[in-house]
């Protein structure tokens, strides 16, 4: 009996409540708007409420896939971040609270910066074939941030995707072999002790391309699909334009010439969410990949590439075939009520935001109700994060 297809059957993500335009951020820096609409292909980033984090995202994105289709097959989540709430106790724990979980589900956190929701994929994948009853409900959810003022401040961003994998996908069945590449380089990190990243954005722009290539020489020696059999590909995008340049990368890797009409049409379908949501780090390329399903109308049976990076730095490029009936399975107003209802803020009150933390002496501290989400952090007392639905 041959093996069954495994891949994405349900696919939902949601964002923050407020966003930042980069027209105001603009304004408050002086900065040219062209280079960030035209530089770095990015107009807005979504800002996180007091009472909003990774948790409160991840369930948010969660809870229409468990509406849909229950909890009873699902043995196991993944939550993938690098923005973790706790050194220790995995926040999907909360999730599987907040989501209302029988007690019988294994649940565990994965971090290897941006790369970590396609390390759950993975993961989920090889779980329900030795099983193919049972179903992964991963979740990728971060909060990117960097310091004030700093050139990465442009780029930050938050989301959260939610991918339920099974048999029998509805959506995306996802092939077999994957290319690899991993090094290690110091182009991004964020030691304990930091609340933002440090970023090293020329060691960081190089280091992506390398993996690119290197990714796919180890995809084309286990036996990958030909450049050809491609109908668009999915960057990880720190921000929009990057995905442009891996793919100018690729093209030149397979010894072709990286002509602008055939990277736009392999790339430009998937950057519609990630150009107003900014980095969503683990996100990020499975909105691209929600991006290219929402607006293709013809594609089944056709071949998507698959980027993921995570700096530091490890790399994966995969291929997902797309199902027939996909367009039936998608979310499409969902999750542009969920971009467009977003309160646009201005710098002052979104620099206000920053730069209020949460206590760290263990005294009670109650959160202002402020999100748009269906959980919220209602606040932290005796040390522990209190969540609500909302």
């Amino acid at each position: 009996m041959p093996d069954p297809a495994i891949g994405i059957h349900d696919l939902s993500f949601r964002t923050a409540s407020l966003v930042l335009s980069h027209a105001e951020l603009s304004r408050h820096n002086g900065t040219d708007l062209a280079k960030y609409h035209v530089g770095i292909g990015q107009r807005a980033m979504s800002v996180p409420t007091l009472d909003e984090d990774i948790v409160t995202m991840a369930a948010a994105a969660a809870a229409p896939v468990v509406e849909r289709h229950g909890t009873d097959r699902i043995r196991t989540l993944v939550l993938a971040t690098e923005t973790a709430v706790d050194q220790s106790k995995a926040a999907g724990i909360y999730v599987h609270s907040l989501l209302g979980f029988h007690p019988n589900v294994r649940v565990v956190e994965v971090k290897q910066a941006c790369y970590g929701a396609t390390a759950g994929l993975q993961f989920a994948t090889a779980l329900v074939h030795r099983d193919p009853g049972q179903q992964v409900l991963v979740i990728a959810s971060d909060v990117s941030r960097y310091d004030l003022d700093s050139p990465g401040e442009a780029t930050q961003g938050a989301a959260a995707a939610a991918l339920l994998v099974s048999a029998n996908p509805a959506l995306v069945e996802i092939d077999r072999p994957s290319g690899l590449f991993t090094s290690d380089v110091m182009d991004f990190w964020r030691p304990n002790y930091r609340s933002t990243a440090l970023v090293n954005g020329k060691e960081s722009v190089a280091a992506y391309l390398e993996a690119v290539d290197g990714a796919w020489r180890d995809y084309s020696a286990q036996g990958g699909l030909p450049l050809k059999d491609f109908r668009a590909f999915c960057y990880h995008q720190p921000y929009t334009r990057m995905a442009f340049k891996a793919h100018r990368q690729l093209l030149e890797t397979c010894g072709e010439a990286p002509d602008e009409a055939a990277v736009e049409n392999a790339v430009a379908a998937t950057t519609g969410y990630n150009e107003t949501v900014g980095n969503s780090y683990t996100a990020s390329v499975y909105l691209a990949l929600t991006a290219l399903l929402e607006g293709e109308d013809a594609l089944t049976g056709e071949s998507v590439g698959l980027f993921s990076y995570g700096s530091g730095r490890v790399a994966e490029f995969f291929a997902g075939h797309v199902r027939p009936g996909y367009r039936e399975h998608l979310r499409r107003d969902a999750h542009r009520a969920a971009v467009d209802r977003r309160r646009p803020v201005d710098y002052a009150a979104y620099r206000e935001l920053r730069e209020r933390t949460l206590p760290t002496d263990g005294r009670w501290h109650d959160l202002p109700h402020q999100t748009q989400g269906p959980f919220r952090l209602a606040g932290v007392r005796d040390h522990q994060r209190v969540y609500e639905a909302a």
